[in-house]
């Protein structure tokens, strides 16, 4: 059982003890924190609050919901939505914040609530810290009864989202359309199934759809990793399609299946993308140190510059701004297109992804293969108490100083045709362990190396 209270938000699982789990007392303290930040900075602070399946959902949500209109803050619920919707709805409605009840790729015994700013962005984190110390400050303070939150519900938002994506001058609706494809989509029972299904229908695709009961239930690992998703892989070969699709369960993530039942590989979902994008508007891109070096040389393919973030949504989109990049995202299967919202946004990132490969006219394992090959493999070990991170990472620089290495994030090593990333987790107890390469074997050799040499 965890608590994780952070500058990115507060993740837990669901019963225990307060203070070792997200239990209703940490929910009402952790929202009540941030409602106390929105109300120094405006008299009547409005939040849109969205929530995914998970099980425990309804009951945190409720806790957000009421928590906020007793501190006199004005409401407008969107229950179940995505991520990117509730991104979206803070800029549409004008709100000075916003709350998603998700703990996104993590199983269904945990839940977390992220916090967004008035331009529908994650906070920063100067104002996570902020919030941390009101919450340790003991800074929140609620309404008097004559001056509680007004409650809003709100409706259509999905509609209003899979609208403007399908408005974004580079999706290519009637292109879409003309292929016909017949696509697979495994909403891992939360609400990909209510927005995927409503934008692949209005793109002219046949949808068969896969664990699409949104009860929270999911049916397998929701992290949409290969090995979770075989399922998904089998059902395309059977059933002859042309692609098979997964999110995780608030949407923000796309991971994508060739024809053939192989992945197309989610670090390769934003390179596709980007392509797309470069084409048509050629400038700078953004991906954090743990994606892969393919998009960096489709970007310098078509004259822009690419640039690398920390790991984290809110420092992709920090630096997106600061470059004026045209699209970038996180190699994590995550899309962000500045043009709609500085956010990890599945459902416009499968209508770009759709829209190059029917432009492309092939299969999607030709359209892989027209892309930079690199094979990379993602490994995680638990932090093993007592470990100093810190000094970890210090031995490990001075063991590679000879190399281009890079500590924006914890450790990144670059090798001539290879590299490695080491990094404590935001969201959870372990060491992330990223290493990309020609080669399977290359990349599996460099990681189980730093493994050794960290242990």
């Amino acid at each position: 059982m965890a608590l994780i209270k952070s500058i990115s938000g507060f993740r837990g699982t669901i019963g225990g003890k307060r203070g070792d789990n997200l239990t209703p007392i940490d929910v009402v303290e952790s929202a009540s924190a941030f409602g106390a930040l929105l109300k120094k900075q405006h008299p009547r602070p409005k939040v849109v609050v969205g929530r995914d399946a998970r099980i425990s959902g309804p009951i945190v949500h409720g806790l957000v919901v009421q928590t906020l209109l007793a501190q006199g803050i004005d409401v407008v619920d969107l229950g179940l939505s995505t991520t990117p919707t509730v991104e979206m709805g803070v800029i549409w409605e004008k709100a000075q914040g916003g709350i998603i009840i998700t703990a996104s790729h993590n199983p269904r015994e945990w839940n977390a609530l992220k916090f967004l700013n008035e331009e529908g962005n994650f906070i920063s984190p100067d104002t996570g810290q902020a919030m941390l110390h009101a919450l340790e400050a003991n800074e929140m303070d609620f309404a008097p009864v004559d001056q509680l939150g007004a409650y809003t519900q709100g409706a259509g938002f999905m509609e209003k989202h899979v609208a403007a994506v399908l408005a974004y001058p580079l999706v290519d609706r009637a292109l879409v359309a003309g292929r016909k494809f017949r696509v697979v989509v495994d909403a891992i029972n939360s609400t990909g199934a209510l927005i995927i299904p409503m934008l692949l229908e209005q793109l002219g695709c046949e949808v068969v759809l896969l664990n699409g009961t949104p009860n929270g239930q999911f049916a397998h690992n929701p992290e949409p990793l290969p090995e979770h998703l075989t399922g998904l892989s089998e059902e395309v070969r059977l059933r002859g399609a042309d692609l098979g699709v997964s999110v995780d369960p608030d949407v923000d993530r796309l991971a994508l299946i060739s024809e053939d039942g192989t992945p197309f590989g989610e670090e390769y979902t934003l390179v596709a993308v980007a392509d797309l994008v470069l084409q048509n508007r050629p400038g700078n891109t953004v991906s954090n140190m743990s994606s892969s070096r393919a998009l960096r040389d489709v970007t310098v393919k078509y004259g822009g510059s690419y640039f690398a973030s920390a790991v984290g949504e809110v420092h992709v989109a920090m630096k997106m701004k600061e470059t004026q990049a045209v699209i970038g995202g996180e190699g994590n299967g995550g899309v962000i297109v500045p043009d709609l919202h500085y956010g990890r946004d599945a459902v416009a990132g499968l209508a770009l992804f759709l829209t190059g490969l029917a432009r492309f006219g092939g299969k999607a394992t030709e359209y892989r293969a027209q892309f930079p090959h690199y094979v990379m493999v993602k490994d995680k070990i638990s932090l093993p108490p007592g470990l100093d991170l810190k000094a970890v990472l210090s031995r490990l620089e001075t063991r590679y100083a000879s190399e281009e290495y890079a500590t924006l994030d914890g450790l990144k090593i670059d090798f001539p045709s290879s590299w490695v990333h080491v990094r404590g987790s935001n969201t959870e107890p372990i060491i992330r362990i990223y290493a990309e390469a020609p080669t399977p074997e290359e990349a599996r050799d460099l990681v189980d190396k730093i493994k050794t040499q960290i242990l």
